[in-house]
Parts: structure tokens; sequence; C-alpha cells
């Protein structure tokens, strides 16, 4: 199994609804672009990604998003270099369709109080519905990893709470852990580093914006 050396995890840069969230009663949140921030964002990201990866190859999977698009289209790596899939799993949390934001507003304190992994939004999804797809697609990331010739780079462009999800299930992170943990910022990454043991470890922690609350010693 040719294991990939790193897993780099990117989130969008600042989209249209991170800037005004009024956004949302006019476009759908699959559809919204990138600010001028967020374009600056991208590309500062791609500077720091293409010095990590130097000339090694690179298997990119991205959300179906435009703004993970054009995310993506602004880190400016080498398509010779690049194998790029549209990957519907790492897309952002389902809210429902078109959305009236002060219904959000509400919906979001009742996520707050209720814990943001269990609460299902109206017509939407919760963090353990996302948490069933990224598990998914990570079965599929794992039996690509028995191609012989699998770059040794590893590439998702996502949302920031996928991103959560993502390190949470595979590191076996507990529900507590993951309402314990803040969001990257527009533009952050992560990097799962392949140690000499054959392990991989985060190259920076997640925020913590206050200590786990398990209910028992599984936390």
């Amino acid at each position: 199994m040719a294991r990939p050396r790193r897993i780099v995890l990117v989130r969008h840069g600042e989209s249209a609804g991170n800037a005004d969230d009024t956004v949302y009663e006019r476009e759908p949140d699959h559809a919204l672009a990138l600010t001028e921030t967020g374009l600056q964002q991208a590309e500062d990201t791609g500077k720091r990604l293409r010095d990590l990866f130097g000339r090694e190859r690179v298997s990119v999977y991205v959300s179906p998003y435009r703004r993970t698009h054009e995310t993506f289209r602004m880190l400016r790596l080498d398509p010779d270099l690049v194998r790029v899939r549209e990957e519907p799993r790492l897309r952002e949390q389902d809210w429902g369709n078109w959305q009236d934001r002060d219904d959000v507003r509400l919906q979001k304190a009742y996520r707050d109080a209720y814990g943001h992994f269990f609460y299902r939004f109206a017509q939407g999804e919760s963090g353990a519905d996302v948490y069933d797809r990224v598990g998914a697609f990570l079965e599929s990331l794992y039996r690509s990893f028995e191609a012989p010739d699998h770059p040794p780079n590893v590439l998702l462009v996502t949302h920031g709470l996928t991103m959560r999800l993502f390190c949470m299930r595979w590191f076996h992170w507990s529900v507590a852990e993951f309402e314990s943990l803040s969001n990257p910022g527009n533009g952050e990454t992560r990097v799962l580093v392949l140690g000499e043991d054959g392990k991989y470890t985060l190259d920076r922690p997640f925020e913590r914006w206050r200590e786990p609350e398990p209910y028992g010693i599984t936390g």
C-alpha cells in the first residue's frame, strides 16, 4: 500500500456568505463565490503549498461548491503534477435550500445549545450526517492507497466543519473532543503527516474554545 506522506486539508477562502449572511436569501449556498479577500487568502495558501509539495505529485479532491473550486484554482498548482477529482462527499453541511436569515440565526443558536454534532438543521444535515459521508469518503480514499503509483500527497479542498469531522474520523476523536474545537479560518490548512512509525500526526491542532465535556471514560 502506497500511503501518502501528507494529507493536506484546506478550507476555502472567504466567501460572499462569510462576508454577508444576507446573501443566502438570494443565492444558493453551493453557488457562492469567493470575495477579493478570499481570492487573496487562497493565493497565499497556494504559495505555501507549492513550497511544501515541490515537484511531488498530488492527488486532489475538491468539494463541488463554487468557493472550493475557486480556491483550488487560486492555489495555482502545476497541472502536470496534480490529479483532480470533484468529491461531493466533501461538501459543506447542508443547512436547507433557500434560507431565511433570521431562521438560520435562530437555528444556529439552537445548534450551539444542543450541540454541533447532533443538531440537525430543518431540511438539512446534522454534524453526525456529515461524519457519516466523510467516513464513506475515507473508505474510498483508503482503497486508492492500494495503487502502487499513488501520489505522495493528498489534498482536500473543503469546508471548516468537514475538516474537523475528517480529523475526528481519522484520529478516532470523541464527540466531546469534536465539540470543543473551533473551525479553522478561511484559507487555513491542517496537514496529516506520516511518521516513521507508520502513524499520522496533525501538524498543528485546531483551536479549542472550551475543555471537552465527555459523558464517560471513552471521551
